[in-house]
């Protein structure tokens, strides 16, 4: 207790240098700027953000707030070079997803320090790393670091959600503003933390495919009092108890392969004697049970689909003329959405629920890292934490990334904080990074973003 105590003491202290204030000013600012779908505004986190360049000695011509429709603007910024060499892109978003104050136990939109933690909505996704982009930025213009190729920031739209994807507009309407040889997305990759001690830095090298399907049943329906069999509630709710129930195949390839092949080496006991088998044989029985029964790993080995939204019934007193559900799809790189719907219709076994896909999926097949990139960014992570492993790795979320690569620009996620294994809250309740997390971040992004620079 006395050397938490001591830890904990000692967290203000070392985040007092200029960058480390710096950054941790403009965190606050973005967390306490609502920027959700529903009632938030993007182009005011955006136009706060331009105020700062302005400040700092940026040319009006190379800061650009677009805002294509209100509340979803979208801010770009370039920082010049000395060379003639095709830019590298950094890329951020500034919407958060929805939190409601009844569920959190303080304002999820006022910044809060507790514990060595910061707290608020969007503190892990991902207004840090955009905090740390952009004290990154203003640190070069105020040391006047020129780089070998110009340096491009996007923070943009709707990545979590919504009708104005910041991203999908820019490359379709505005592409000379962010073209650039390749992109570092921040949010994708980072460090992993178990038990208090760092584990590895992940790179993305791909990631799944985001896919929702509607379930419907439909009823002519009647009179409560003169139930039926035929139930549309109890129809969607048998089909969706045989999808509880069912796993779609392990599927391994490249990314998630070298993935549990390094990781192996990283964790010790069963966990990483399964990770070993996996590499070796991605059949074995016993290892793909024990690792499907850890989220996580589950997600890595196979294309998943979930129910996450109910609707059923118009009176309490009728029954039921249409029962609905969302089922979302998380789509390994590999796998095909006609597969996964045939799929589903088969689990589902129930001509009476139509299955209708609610998304265009944007397929996106993975790419080879450029190993000069992962030079570097291994370089910037044994800077900070000499020896720590960097693992390409696939996200089983979904990023704007896509978008870029589709649009024929390489991109890579890199993210300089750490996350805890075992308590990742991202769009969840009480979401938190640690305190040193951040700041080593701030750090973290300044150097790889100089080394790349400089080629």
């Amino acid at each position: 207790m006395r050397f938490l105590a001591a830890c904990l003491a000692f967290l203000p202290l070392y985040a007092q240098s200029p960058d480390h204030k710096l950054a941790r000013e403009i965190f606050q600012q973005l967390i306490e700027i609502n920027t959700t779908d529903s009632s938030g505004d993007n182009t005011r986190a955006a136009e706060a953000m331009a105020a700062r360049f302005r400040a700092a000695g940026f040319p009006e011509s190379d800061i650009h707030v677009i805002t294509p429709v209100p509340r979803k603007g979208n801010l770009v910024v370039r920082l010049r070079a000395r060379g003639a060499a095709r830019p590298i892109l950094f890329l951020g978003h500034l919407d958060v997803v929805e939190a409601r104050r009844a569920d959190w136990p303080f304002d999820p939109f006022v910044f809060r320090e507790q514990d060595g933690y910061f707290y608020g909505r969007g503190t892990s996704d991902m207004k840090g790393d955009d905090a740390s982009l952009v004290a990154a930025f203003l640190r070069m213009k105020r040391e006047n670091f020129r780089p070998a190729r110009d340096l491009i920031l996007a923070l943009t739209a709707d990545e979590e959600g919504g009708g104005s994807n910041g991203v999908d507009w820019l490359v379709k309407q505005q592409r000379p503003l962010i073209d650039a040889q390749f992109c570092v997305n921040n949010d994708a990759g980072g460090g992993h933390i178990k038990n208090g001690k760092p584990l590895y830095m992940a790179m993305q090298a791909a990631e799944k495919t985001f896919l929702s399907f509607k379930l419907e049943v439909a009823n002519n329906g009647g009179h409560s009092s003169l139930p039926t069999k035929d139930n549309a509630i109890y129809r969607l709710a048998d089909g969706l108890s045989r999808l509880a129930k069912f796993d779609f195949p392990v599927r391994l390839f490249d990314v998630t392969r070298a993935a549990f092949e390094r990781g192996a080496n990283i964790y010790g006991g069963q966990l990483g004697a399964d990770l070993k088998t996996m590499g070796q044989n991605p059949n074995d029985a016993a290892a793909i049970a024990r690792l499907s029964a850890i989220p996580f790993y589950n997600a890595q080995m196979r294309t998943t689909c979930v129910a996450t939204m109910l609707s059923a019934g118009h009176a309490e007193n009728a029954l039921p003329q249409l029962a609905s559900a969302v089922v979302n799809c998380r789509l390994l790189p590999v796998d095909k959405p006609a597969d996964i719907k045939r799929t589903l219709e088969q689990v589902l076994s129930d001509s009476k629920i139509t299955v209708t896909e609610m998304n265009q999926p944007v397929i996106t097949p993975h790419t080879p890292i450029d190993p000069k990139v992962l030079a570097a960014v291994t370089a910037a992570t044994n800077k900070l934490w000499p020896g720590l492993p960097v693992i390409p790795a696939m996200d089983t979320g979904a990023s704007d990334g896509i978008r870029l690569i589709r649009a024929g620009i390489p991109t890579y996620g890199v993210s300089g904080i750490f996350n805890d294994e075992d308590d990742y809250r991202a769009h969840g309740r009480s979401e938190r990074i640690l305190v040193k997390s951040f700041d080593d971040a701030v750090d973290f992004i300044y150097d790889l973003i100089t080394r790349l620079a400089g080629d």
